[in-house]
């Protein structure tokens, strides 16, 4: 589609050039595409992106409302874009004067994308979880134990952000405001449908077919045959509020894959309201594990349980009070006031209060003052 007509017929002579490719339609109006567009079956489009009355991102954004899985070329005059697709490293992209040579490496792109989808069709069909996500410290996604690829880190990113709101619509206003925020919004769509293009490639290479839909302005990640150690530690919690028994196995097994805060090496800002959620939900387990140790009275599996409660919470008092108390090395008083004087280092620098007065209190420590004034003689 080009509303130049000389440019139109030249990129179709090139087409043709290719025997692999079969040209379905030319388009000059957006009100031709609309009246014939849906009832063509086509794998790519190639777009002019400067067209009065509708861009070609507008025009792209269409056609995904139409088949989520067409392939987008955007082809253009306008080497300001350009700049923005070197950036993402893009192979959907096409400066015009079009060469036939550049045109034979993006068919050639295109078809290494297309040609995942008829080898992996298979996969699914296997009993075990081949996708696994673990959430827990840094954020990795690997498939019959090997990482997934990620062409570019935006990728990951959205990948990210919309499993994070799995199974639920996403405004699209709201990914390019979290994942470019500093871009123009016109370049930031752009670098949304290629992003798009990539994770769906990605997904598509394993097996995972149309797992992002795009409707009503808004994406939706819909993942089915997955392990996932955020969604194991929701499952484990709501079946205790359930039937009042925690799975202790299922429970055990989390704590000993667990390496740190949710999603912990993805500072995002839209990461923080989900991450907190996440990081309380396991130190709600931590708790209901630390009282389960306590009554079968396995002390080594207990202190374990509380070590990371405290680092997942380095402020807490009451995690420093569980600690001491249950230390196995109670009886050795200089134990519990060590973990005492360490977290009141962390409490100052941090902070700048010292502990509560029960804390103290527990600590048996002496030269500790209640007031939590870090100015006092005995701080």
């Amino acid at each position: 589609m080009d509303d130049e007509p000389l440019a139109l017929i030249s990129m179709e002579k090139h087409l043709q050039k290719f025997d692999r490719i079969e040209v379905i339609k030319t388009f000059t109006s957006v009100k031709d595409l609309l009246i014939e567009g849906p009832s063509l079956d086509f794998q790519v489009a190639f777009l002019d992106v400067e067209m009065p009355s509708m861009n070609g991102l507008d025009i792209a954004e269409l056609l995904k409302s139409w088949n989520e899985s067409i392939y987008i070329v955007f082809v253009t005059a306008y080497r300001d874009y350009a700049v923005q697709a070197f950036e993402l490293h893009l192979i959907d992209y096409l400066l015009k004067p079009v060469s036939t040579s550049r045109l034979a490496t993006t068919i050639q792109r295109i078809e290494d994308l297309l040609q995942p989808k008829i080898t992996s069709l298979p996969i699914l069909f296997h009993s075990e979880p081949l996708l696994k996500l673990k959430c827990f410290g840094e954020f990795v996604v690997s498939y019959e134990g090997k990482p997934l690829h990620w062409r570019i880190i935006k990728t990951k990113e959205l990948f990210a952000l919309l499993f994070s709101h799995l199974n639920t619509p996403v405004p699209r206003d709201t990914i390019i405001d979290n994942l470019w925020s500093y871009t123009d919004f016109n370049k930031a769509r752009l670098q949304l449908h290629t992003t798009v293009s990539y994770l769906r490639s990605s997904l598509s290479a394993y097996g995972f077919l149309e797992v992002i839909d795009y409707t009503n302005g808004c994406y939706i990640l819909t993942l089915d045959h997955i392990q996932c150690d955020a969604n194991d530690l929701e499952i484990i919690l709501n079946k205790k509020e359930q039937n009042g028994k925690l799975d202790i196995e299922r429970a055990e097994a989390l704590l000993q894959d667990y390496r740190g805060e949710f999603m912990a090496t993805m500072a995002f800002l839209w990461i923080f309201s989900k991450a907190n959620l996440m990081n309380k939900l396991f130190t709600q387990l931590l708790k209901e594990l630390a009282h389960y140790y306590e009554q079968v009275q396995d002390v080594k599996k207990l202190e374990r349980s509380l070590l990371i409660d405290l680092k997942l919470n380095p402020y807490s008092d009451q995690a420093v009070q569980q600690l001491i108390k249950h230390d196995p090395n109670i009886g050795n008083r200089a134990e519990s006031i060590k973990i005492y004087r360490s977290f009141k280092r962390t409490l100052l620098s941090k902070l700048n209060v010292l502990p509560m007065k029960e804390t103290t209190t527990k600590s048996d420590d002496k030269k500790a003052c209640w007031c939590r004034k870090p100015a006092c003689f005995y701080s």
